[in-house]
C-alpha cells in the first residue's frame, strides 16, 4: 500500500521546535503559553533585552508551537531567563 508524503513546509506539522521569546506572563504559574502570548526572539540576549517585567513581559526559552486536542496553538516552557 502506497501513503501519500508530504513535502516543504508544514506550519501545523508536529514538530516542534525550541525558541527564544518574551511571554506575556502575570503570575508566571503556567507551564503553557497560548501563541498570542508568545513574542519569537533571535537570541536569549533579545528576549532578555525586550522584557518587561513590571508589565508582566518575562524572557523564557520555550518550546513549541504544539496544536491542542482544542485546536490552539501553545508553546511550553522550558525554562524562565535572567531570574
Amino acid at each position: 500500500m502506497d501513503f501519500p508524503r508530504t513535502h516543504g513546509a508544514d506550519t501545523d506539522s508536529s514538530v516542534v521546535e525550541k525558541h527564544y521569546a518574551v511571554i506575556y506572563a502575570p503570575g508566571k504559574r503556567r507551564a503553557r503559553f497560548a501563541e498570542n502570548c508568545v513574542q519569537l526572539m533571535d537570541s536569549a540576549m533579545t528576549a532578555i533585552d525586550q522584557a518587561d517585567t513590571e508589565k508582566n513581559y518575562y524572557p523564557a526559552f520555550i518550546y513549541g508551537p504544539s496544536v491542542s486536542s482544542e485546536g490552539f496553538r501553545l508553546y511550553y516552557l522550558i525554562e524562565w531567563l535572567a531570574e
